[in-house]
């Protein structure tokens, strides 16, 4: 059997008034994920627990068939994973946003105007420089990762971590031109954290690169934003977990995807993560090098899975058209290039589902459920004849907690029978 799952992250959402009442998914052209839908099942997931926050760390495990509520210990762990930097039982990981705060304390945006790569290391190496030199925050060690995303590591020799369970922190997206204040870091170690945080608007303020992005009417990066801690991980390989569906651990997955949080967990998995020239965790990423190295990739793995971020970051932006544009190059270029390398196979099955929804309205995302739909050589179809939320709303087929969904897209039982 081959499998492939596409996810179009953050697609599921509200409708809009301005879209005539329809959402993204709705208002979208999107022809070839409607006929597959239509020769499949139409359902809804809910992937976030009402005890966890609806990031895309928590609500991705969940859609790949792993309890959150089990393995889930924070978005950062996975990310260094995914880079690479092997994490010690006593170490704390933390996503280090480059955010722009306003003078009157509101976030204007939460990936600092998209800054570059380039120019995230170079700020993020005169923070490493200054604060190393005080023995304020011992143990800190910043990490570059893709433009505003980026991590910082505290080492510590003791078991006894100036955090805990109890340290709390807020994702910036989630405050967009909203103050800042009510976000801040809380609880265990927020003094370090805040010292950081503070620092950091002092070692930006007059850099060279800031200097150079106004010039450019581009926004600065004013500080670094630091959220979604936790310790280092423990998941059982993905072709152990399903072992009684995808047979002994000659099961080959591969990863493609521009985001570290979806590389950190595919190495969790034991999957490798393929490596695309061109695609950018943005809207404006090359879907069709997606498409077209997920075809190809069929040929030696036994499940191929797309991530694509253009959706969620559309909706972060508050951008409905933004979103159905991206929902329109995913359909067209990743989704009916993969549907036919599929089809070559005898065996096969797919399923495209967002991880959670953000909805435009909102710009973050919320627990709410996500509507997917599963086709293949051996599946019948049911009744919807497009994929949306609408049509996943009427569904039977349902699936919460959104974990339990994988086990029945790999083939472990019978899907439900509906009520």
């Amino acid at each position: 059997m081959k499998y492939a799952i596409i996810i179009p992250d953050g697609c599921a959402d509200w409708p809009i008034e301005s879209l005539g009442g329809y959402t993204p998914l709705q208002a979208a052209r999107t022809p070839n994920m409607d006929s597959l839908a239509a020769s499949g099942i139409v359902g809804w997931s809910k992937n976030v627990p009402d005890e966890l926050p609806p990031g895309s760390d928590v609500a991705t495990l969940s859609l790949l068939g792993f309890d959150p509520l089990v393995c889930f210990t924070g978005r950062a762990p996975l990310e260094a994973i995914a880079q690479g930097i092997e994490l010690q039982p006593n170490d704390w990981a933390f996503r280090c946003n480059l955010v722009t705060v306003n003078p009157t304390g509101t976030m204007q945006s939460f990936t600092a105007g998209h800054i570059s790569t380039e120019e995230a290391a170079a700020l993020l190496q005169a923070l490493q420089e200054e604060v190393g030199r005080t023995p304020t925050v011992p143990g800190i060690q910043f990490y570059g990762g893709v433009g505003y995303r980026n991590l910082l590591l505290f080492s510590e020799d003791s078991d006894k971590s100036v955090f805990n369970r109890e340290t709390q922190t807020f994702p910036p997206h989630d405050y967009s031109d909203q103050p800042i204040d009510p976000a801040l870091p809380q609880g265990p170690g927020c003094e370090v954290l805040l010292h950081l945080m503070y620092e950091s608007h002092r070692v930006f303020a007059d850099h060279p690169v800031n200097r150079r992005r106004i010039k450019q009417g581009k926004l600065p990066a004013t500080q670094c934003w630091l959220w979604g801690q936790g310790c280092k991980p423990n998941i059982e390989p993905f072709a152990e977990r399903f072992r009684k569906t995808v047979g002994d651990k000659t099961f080959r997955g591969t990863m493609i995807t521009a985001v570290d949080l979806l590389r950190g967990i595919a190495k969790l998995l034991e999957w490798s993560v393929l490596d695309v020239p061109g695609i950018t965790g943005c809207v404006e990423t090359d879907y069709a090098a997606k498409g077209r190295y997920a075809s190809e990739t069929l040929a030696k793995s036994d499940l191929v899975c797309v991530h694509i971020e253009a959706p969620d970051e559309a909706g972060h932006e508050g951008s409905a058209e933004k979103k159905i544009w991206s929902l329109e190059e995913i359909d067209e270029k990743i989704v009916g290039p993969v549907a036919e390398a599929l089809k070559k196979y005898d065996n096969w099955r797919l399923l495209i589902s967002p991880d959670h929804p953000t909805p435009v309205a909102l710009k973050t995302h919320t627990r709410g459920p996500v509507p997917w739909f599963i086709a293949g050589s051996d599946i019948h179809p049911d009744t919807a004849e497009r994929y949306n939320e609408s049509t996943a709303e009427k569904s039977s087929y349902s699936f919460d907690p959104g974990w339990e969904l994988m086990p029945y897209f790999l083939g472990d039982g019978s899907l439900p029978v509906p009520s």
